[in-house]
């Protein structure tokens, strides 16, 4: 009926529907002689439903008299009887839209016509009927149809699907507002009747193309609630200028504004899948950018605020460099790490602090081309201010640069212990006034410089009176302590977790300021139809932050704290475990590979003790917030005192194994020297047999375990080597196996109980060994255990060891340890000069 098909179905077939027409009018009842046959065709396929339906309702109305409101069956009589009604009354709505939209298109001409005559239309409203103006589009006539509200301007059609429309009532009775993608406007109608039934109709048509069918029995008579929902999901195409002209967004939408999950993608290749906000990119997205070379992309995984990136965020570029780190105002801002490709010709990689898209601050770049690693302040991308250079051929660098370039005086250490003060070029060349100090003690002061195939040559005074320095002397040489202030070298990490503590650790900042779990970020994107990022969600893997704080309240108790902290540091999707994961990349970025250079152990050294005092600080921090939350408060602050022991007895032994490979490494290159004498000294013990290294190290007998056993003197030697003190042996041997300071002086409290203890057994009684005999004693242990890197050891537990220890048993055990090192380090100069019968080759 819409589009008059039965009329021109009629036409095409003239001759036989003239033909046909009495038997035509017989399936008809009450049809005029003047209707035309395409009426006549219309009404022969509705009208014998129409009276089908109707007998149904005659014949059940007669059952309902005929049971009885008494009868059991009467309701389902009464349900019947009202639903073929209303089947009756849809029927006829359907008919009289039909009509209806028959007869607009009679109305229209041209192009308004040629656009909306379609067989689905159908008119609900038209402003011929109800007048209504529409401000400020100043609509000539308008249109309602189920699904596109239509506003005419003469040949100018402008539709609005009504999925996407949302209404809000007005207040003078006669105007109401309708929100579309891209247009608001007004509709004003002459009286508030007027304005009640466009407003009644609109409102009734959103919620019907909602649906996606029409309301049974008729318009608004549903069991919906009368208002459309606010949030909704469509699919649009924006169409007015701007940064969104000709995207499509698919999602979901909230009051004319793309919000919640959705997808943006533009005709050029662009696309934004993720999060949105009244309109705006907001939280997580991925963004895929196409560049000029084919089929490449610059894929965006980051947190967005207002439509710009802000928060954490991983970037992978069409180039192959990727980048981890913070953003503000869509800018690289505060922490974060900048990495070249694997196959870059030139490959590097930065790790340190951003400002407004610029390498500033602290940082550490590694050249590997050059085989150089710089340690310092930046400035607008460039290297400025204090800095040191170490590269891969062990020279090290501290001094000042500008702009890039070295400026002023500076210090350079060489491979060799030679060092060099004064000035330098820009390739690190001795340059002017200067002094070096080699490693025999000689001095060399004067003025430097070189010419083109000429070396280097200079013109001073060589003092050649001086003694070989002490190798302690050298071991100070410690580079960037003055320079970078352990406090704030690594504060672009720490900001965003105190950040995130003072907004009441929200769960929805949650990513966005400590960065988010992802399983392959080197990859980049090739096709713009992958728009997923292997993410897990901190609900899903690590828990809520709700969980999270509800189970650190659970676990103040000194008993439980520790298991909880080793717990949560262990975990990489909690709080605490992000943040030591990410200095861990600090400190392996600064201290590994290239950057392993003894100059820096000092440095490492602090470093690794403020981050222990950050990480307890970030505890007491959650633990605020989780009792805020429950209406407590925390205890006053911590003295220093209290705060130190909670650091070293307990922060500092979790999370040292975590910077354990890369500090280690730095102790032993200080005390290589060192270590290969001790070395040298353990091969030259391990030649004596037990009895006779004994009596070298001038072990009273009485002390010695053969006192009652007659044995001879083959197997006397055999049992000593085998047993005597091999349990002190066996324990010390353990100091190797841990990490922790604390439980390295436990294996030596232990080792110095196994000495004491076998010497009682042997004396017969409890014995107290004097210092005295202890010292021989704990050497002959020291020489059996063979522990590497001795040196290397006794300093980093002396380093790390709880200042609570200092001046008790535990320092006076490890005072000892570090005499029986210097000993066993000088016993090559002492067997030199023993007789001939103590020759090595001969003592067996």
């Amino acid at each position: 009926m819409v589009v008059q098909a039965f009329q021109k179905a009629a036409r095409r077939r003239g001759e036989y529907w003239r033909g046909q027409r009495k038997a035509l009018r017989q399936l008809l009842s009450g049809l005029s002689s003047e209707g035309s046959v395409g009426a006549s065709l219309g009404q022969a396929l509705h009208q014998p439903l129409a009276h089908h339906v109707q007998q149904y309702v005659l014949l059940l109305l007669s059952l309902g008299d005929t049971t009885g409101e008494h009868h059991p069956s009467w309701a389902l009589v009464v349900n019947a009887i009202t639903v073929f009604g209303n089947l009756q009354s849809f029927m006829k709505q359907a008919l009289d839209q039909a009509a209806a939209m028959q007869a607009l298109w009679h109305t229209l001409r041209g192009r308004p016509r040629d656009v909306l005559c379609t067989p689905a239309h159908r008119l609900l409203q038209d402003s011929h009927d109800v007048p209504v103006t529409v401000s400020p589009l100043r609509a000539e006539r308008v249109l309602l149809f189920d699904d596109v509200l239509v506003l005419l301007q003469g040949h100018n059609v402008h539709s609005f699907d009504l999925r996407l429309v949302w209404v809000d009532p007005g207040q003078d009775g006669r105007t109401f507002h309708l929100l579309t993608p891209e247009e608001e406007f007004s509709f004003c109608a002459k009286d508030s009747q007027g304005q009640a039934v466009w407003q009644w109709k609109v409102t009734q048509a959103v919620r019907q193309a909602l649906r996606g069918k029409k309301d049974f029995p008729v318009l608004g008579a549903g069991l919906e609630p009368p208002e459309p929902p606010a949030h909704r999901c469509a699919a649009y195409t924006f169409r007015a200028e701007g940064r969104l002209c000709q995207a499509t967004y698919e999602g979901e939408w909230c009051r004319g504004r793309p919000h919640g999950k959705g997808t943006l993608k533009w005709p050029d290749g662009r696309n934004h899948a993720g999060n949105f906000c009244q309109g705006l990119e907001h939280g997580f997205g991925i963004c895929l950018l196409p560049q000029a070379s084919e089929d490449r992309f610059d894929c965006y995984k980051c947190h967005w605020r207002d439509g710009i990136m802000c928060g954490y965020g991983i970037c992978e570029y069409s180039t192959d460099e990727v980048y981890k780190g913070y953003f503000q105002e869509g800018l690289r801002h505060g922490f974060g790490v900048l990495e070249s490709g694997p196959q870059t010709p030139q490959p590097f990689r930065y790790t340190g602090h951003w400002e407004r898209g610029q390498k500033s601050g602290y940082g550490v770049e590694e050249d590997s081309d050059r085989g150089e690693r710089y340690i310092g302040m930046w400035q607008a991308g460039q290297r400025h201010g204090p800095g040191v250079m170490v590269t891969q051929a062990g020279v090290c660098y501290q001094g000042t640069f500008q702009a890039d370039k070295i400026v002023g005086a500076g210090i350079l250490l060489s491979e060799d212990d030679s060092l060099y003060e004064g000035s330098f070029s820009r390739d690190l060349t001795l340059m002017g006034k200067g002094k070096v100090t080699f490693p025999n003690g000689f001095t060399l002061e004067g003025s430097f410089g070189s010419g083109a195939g000429r070396g280097l040559h200079t013109q001073g005074v060589l003092d050649t009176a001086a003694l070989p320095p002490d190798p302690s002397s050298t071991r100070k040489r410690q580079l960037g302590l003055g320079a970078f202030p352990v406090e704030s070298r690594w504060q672009g990490v720490y900001s965003p977790f105190r950040d995130f503590v003072c907004a009441g650790c929200p769960g929805d900042l949650q990513e966005a300021l400590l960065g988010f779990h992802v399983q392959s970020s080197r990859k980049l994107r090739k096709s713009q139809d992958y728009l997923c990022c292997e993410r897990a969600h901190p609900k899903d893997s690590g828990g809520s932050m709700e969980d999270i704080l509800e189970e650190l309240l659970q676990h103040r108790e000194s008993k439980a704290l520790q298991p909880y902290l080793r717990k949560a540091l262990s975990n990489s999707l909690h709080p605490l475990g992000k943040l030591l994961r990410t200095l861990m990349l600090t400190f392996q970025a600064t201290y590994a590979g290239v950057g392993a250079n003894k100059h820096l152990q000092e440095l490492a050294q602090e470093e690794v003790k403020q981050h222990a005092r950050e990480l307890w600080a970030a505890y007491r921090s959650l633990l605020r917030v989780a009792l805020q939350r429950k209406g407590q408060t925390l205890e006053e602050d911590e003295d220093a005192e209290t705060r130190d022991l909670q650091v070293h007895g307990l922060v500092l032994p979790l999370m040292l194994p975590s910077f354990y490979s890369e500090l280690f490494t730095l102790y032993l290159l200080l005390h290589e020297r060192e270590d290969s004498f001790y070395s040298q000294g353990i091969a030259n013990l391990s030649l004596f047999p037990d009895t006779q290294l004994l009596e070298f190290l001038d072990v009273q007998k009485h002390l010695w375990p053969l006192k009652d056993l007659r044995l001879t003197s083959n197997q006397r030697c055999s049992l000593v080597r085998d047993k005597c003190f091999l349990s002190a042996t066996e324990c010390l041997q353990k100091i190797m196996t841990t990490v922790d300071p604390r439980e390295k002086l436990e294996v030596l409290e232990r080792t110095y109980g196994e000495i004491e203890g076998t010497v009682s057994r042997v004396l017969g009684r409890e014995y107290k060994l004097p210092m005295d005999d202890l010292l021989p004693l704990l050497i002959y242990v020291v020489s059996r255990a063979r522990i590497q890197h001795l040196g290397a050891e006794i300093h980093l537990i002396r380093d790390m060891m709880d200042p609570i220890h200092t001046g008790g048993l535990y320092d006076f055990l490890l005072t000892a340890l570090e005499s029986c090192y210097e000993h066993i380090q000088k016993e090559d100069m002492r067997l030199r000069h023993l007789p001939g019968h103590w020759h090595s080759r001969e003592l067996w």
